[in-house]
C-alpha cells in the first residue's frame, strides 16, 4: 500500500476518493489548498470557504486521516488570476481551470504531496488512468460521460500522471453519492458548484469591472461589411457566439462573430456566419509525451460543455501546434478556450485555441 494525499474540497467526489483509497488500504493525508479571493469575498470562494473547510475536517475525522492547509493565495492570484485577466485583456476568453490544474494542483500541490512523503497525489476528478503496453500512463473518459472532466486535464504530462490517482472515475456520479452515505460522509448530498471558484457565484463581468476596469473600453458593434449598429460595452464582456444582451435591434438574430481587438470593434452576424472548420491551437500538450508525426483523425471537444466534432488533425513545428479541419463548421469556437482531441474515450492531448 502506498502513502497518498488526496487534494480535498469540501465536496463529495473529493470525500468519496480519500474514502476508497483509506477502505483499499492506503495511507490517506488530506489536503486542502486555501486559494485566493477578493477582499471581503473570503467566504464565497467555493473550493475553500469556512463552510468547505469544516466540512473537509469532518469527513477526515470521519475517515481518522490527518488533515492540512495549505495557503497559495498569493500563488493563485499571480497565476491564475492574472491569467484570467490578462486573457480578457488580449480579447480571449481564458479557461483559468486549465491553469490551476497545470500550476497549482498538480504544481503546488503535488509537491506538497511529495514533501509529505507521499507517492500519489489523488483528486475527485472523473476521469480514468490506465497503462498502455509500452509501460505510459493514459487518461480515458469517465464512465459518467456526463460528469467526465478529462478535458481539463489535458495538461497533465506522463511525470505527472504517474503520481496521480483518479478513484471515482470508474463511477457515476449518483454511485459517488450513495457511496459517501455507505461511508457516513457529512458531504453525500451537498451540491455541485460549477462556477469558477473565485468568482463566488457572481458574473465574470462584475468582477473585470473591479479587478481591471482599464480593459472595458466602449467600442463600435458592426457587421462583417462595415454597418455600424450599436456601441459595446468594452471586448471582455462578450464571447463568441453570444446572442442575448447585445443591445442592438436588426430584422433577423445576431451573433458575436469575431472580437477585433486592434481596433476594439465587436463583429457580429446571422447565424449562418458562425460556423468555421478550421483552427491552429497551442502549445500543445500530448499526454503520451510523444507528438504523432503525420496528419490523424480525431474527436475534437472545444468546450468543456461542447459535444465532440470528428476532424483531421495535423501537426506542425513538431507537435508543438495543430491544425485541425473539422468535417463540418463548427459554432462557437472561442480563442482562449482548448481544443482537445480523444480517439474514442482515450485523451490524446490538446491545446489553446489561437486562431
Amino acid at each position: 500500500m502506498a502513502k497518498v494525499v488526496v487534494g480535498m474540497s469540501g465536496g463529495v467526489d473529493s470525500s468519496v476518493a480519500a474514502a476508497l483509497l483509506k477502505e483499499q488500504g492506503h495511507e490517506v493525508t488530506g489536503v486542502m489548498l486555501r486559494l485566493w479571493s477578493e477582499p471581503g469575498k473570503e467566504d464565497s470562494n467555493r473550493c475553500c470557504t469556512p463552510d468547505s473547510m469544516h466540512l473537509a475536517r469532518r469527513v477526515a475525522a470521519r475517515l481518522d486521516i490527518p488533515f492540512y492547509v495549505v495557503d497559495v493565495k498569493e500563488q493563485f492570484r499571480a497565476t491564475v488570476v492574472q491569467a484570467f485577466l490578462d486573457g480578457y485583456a488580449a480579447g480571449i476568453t481564458p479557461n483559468p481551470c486549465l491553469v490551476c490544474n497545470r500550476w497549482i494542483r498538480w504544481g503546488i500541490l503535488l509537491e506538497q504531496a511529495r514533501a509529505l512523503g507521499a507517492e500519489y497525489l489523488a483528486t475527485g476528478h472523473y476521469v480514468r488512468l490506465r497503462v498502455d503496453a509500452s509501460g505510459r500512463w493514459q487518461l480515458w473518459r469517465a464512465v459518467d460521460r456526463i460528469k467526465d472532466q478529462s478535458y481539463v486535464l489535458h495538461v497533465l504530462t506522463q511525470e505527472q500522471l504517474a503520481h496521480s490517482l483518479f478513484p471515482v472515475g470508474e463511477y457515476t456520479k449518483e454511485e459517488v453519492r450513495r457511496l459517501a452515505e455507505t461511508f457516513h460522509l457529512p458531504t453525500a448530498r451537498r451540491p455541485d458548484s460549477q462556477d469558477l471558484c473565485f468568482l463566488a457565484g457572481e458574473d465574470y463581468r462584475l468582477f473585470l469591472r473591479r479587478q481591471a476596469p482599464e480593459i472595458l473600453r466602449p467600442g463600435p458593434i458592426v457587421t462583417r461589411d462595415g454597418r455600424v449598429l450599436g456601441e459595446h460595452r468594452g471586448l471582455a464582456e462578450y464571447t463568441i457566439g453570444q446572442r442575448r444582451g447585445l443591445g442592438i435591434a436588426a430584422p433577423q438574430p445576431l451573433y458575436v462573430l469575431e472580437k477585433d481587438l486592434v481596433n476594439n470593434t465587436l463583429i457580429v452576424g446571422p447565424a449562418e456566419e458562425l460556423g468555421r472548420s478550421e483552427l491552429i491551437a497551442g502549445p500543445v500538450n500530448w499526454v503520451s509525451g510523444e507528438p504523432p508525426v503525420t496528419p490523424f483523425r480525431a474527436e475534437v471537444k472545444t468546450r468543456y460543455t461542447a459535444r465532440e466534432v470528428p476532424a483531421e488533425v495535423t501537426p506542425l513545428e513538431g507537435g508543438r501546434r495543430v491544425h485541425i479541419r473539422f468535417d463540418v463548421p463548427v459554432r462557437d469556437l472561442t480563442p482562449g478556450q482548448a481544443a482537445v482531441f480523444y480517439l474514442g474515450d482515450l485523451l490524446l492531448g490538446g491545446g489553446i485555441i489561437l486562431s
